[in-house]
């Protein structure tokens, strides 16, 4: 089946194709944004990539590549909880809005999966999708889902709708469906319990502390002496982290989880004796002994479920930037799984 990635971003969606067991090709992605193409390029430097604004897409250009599913993460700033929830008033859903007009025209298409950040299902553009594909006769199923419920260490609860000209196999009377079917044995058993086993420290890379590498992803101790009781902290034993956010490691409230290698229990005494103190020097070292980091990109892509260090990065791309790109992309696992749903 041939597969059309638009706002294709760092190529999530094309890692997650390839985790399916099934037989698709992307002939074509789209993404405006030149960093997150480069990146792109470089994964998958044989997929023709079209650096464009998906305003300019014409039917005629889709219906040339002829593609059987499309699979799209349009912007979310519209629709985030830390946003101002324009929803259709912002700028950002006319690439969305452009889509949706050009749906009646395409001759090939079977099969839509959209995702976004939860609160889509409750938007106006989310609305005017459903209206335009259930007019066209596609067969709907909406999900709020998180890679935690998969076995992975991370929480990031994502909308996701799919559609396909046939019927799905399983009957819900539930609009929004907060897990799979269970009727679709979609997860492999003997995969899900090693997930089940793993703990944060199974994905931390060996990093010598006294390394350079090491200290510079350090979080500052003033920034620590501020933040550190909004801060999700995790140690090698925790099983779960919170959503990294293209803001990770620029503000440090709600953009993902900071990670110690000293115990559980170590944290819990510094930050109690550290809310009893009133000597500001003495909270800084009681602080400094817990080494805190920010998660490197290589173990934030491992949270995101991208295949193991496969995905790579040109040498040109910062730290933050590849923080950023990372924070706008999807989990490999939950789309690969919802893309052998959707066409199962």
């Amino acid at each position: 089946m041939k597969v059309l990635e638009l706002f294709s971003g760092i190529g999530g969606m094309h890692f997650a194709c390839k985790e399916t067991s099934r037989d698709l090709t992307v002939v074509a992605a789209v993404e405006i944004n030149t960093v997150a193409n480069e990146v792109y390029h470089l994964n998958f430097p044989d997929t023709k990539l079209l650096q464009k604004n998906i305003q300019s897409l014409t039917s005629d250009n889709i219906n040339k590549i002829a593609p059987d599913i499309i699979l799209m993460s349009p912007p979310c700033q519209p629709f985030t909880r830390n946003g101002l929830k324009k929803d259709l008033d912002d700028l950002r859903t006319d690439p969305l809005q452009h889509i949706i007009s050009l749906l009646p025209q395409l001759t090939t298409v079977q099969y839509l999966l959209v995702e976004n950040v939860k609160g889509f299902e409750t938007s106006e553009a989310r609305n005017m999708l459903i209206t335009c594909l259930r007019k066209l006769e596609y067969n709907l199923q909406e999900f709020i889902l998180s890679p935690h419920q998969f076995g992975v260490l991370n929480t990031r609860h994502r909308y996701y709708l799919l559609a396909k000209k046939s019927e799905f196999f399983f009957q819900t009377s539930e609009s929004v469906m907060t897990s799979l079917p269970k009727a679709f044995d979609i997860i492999d058993m003997e995969e899900n319990q090693s997930l089940a086993d793993r703990k944060i420290g199974d994905i931390i890379e060996n990093l010598d502390e006294s390394s350079e590498i090491y200290n510079s992803h350090l979080v500052p101790l003033e920034t620590l002496t501020r933040r550190v009781f909004v801060i999700d902290i995790v140690t090698k034993d925790s099983t779960s982290s919170n959503c990294f956010t293209k803001a990770y490691s620029q503000y440090f409230e709600g953009t993902g989880s900071i990670f110690t290698n000293t115990s559980l229990n170590y944290v819990e005494k510094i930050l109690e004796e550290c809310r009893n103190c009133s000597c500001k020097d003495l909270s800084v070292r009681l602080l400094s002994s817990l080494n805190l980091r920010f998660f490197t990109p290589t173990e934030v892509s491992r949270l995101m479920s991208f295949p193991h260090d496969r995905l790579k990065f040109p040498s040109s791309i910062t730290r933050k930037q590849k923080y950023r790109l990372l924070g706008n992309s999807i989990n490999v696992l939950v789309v690969s799984k919802l893309i052998s749903l959707l066409l199962h």
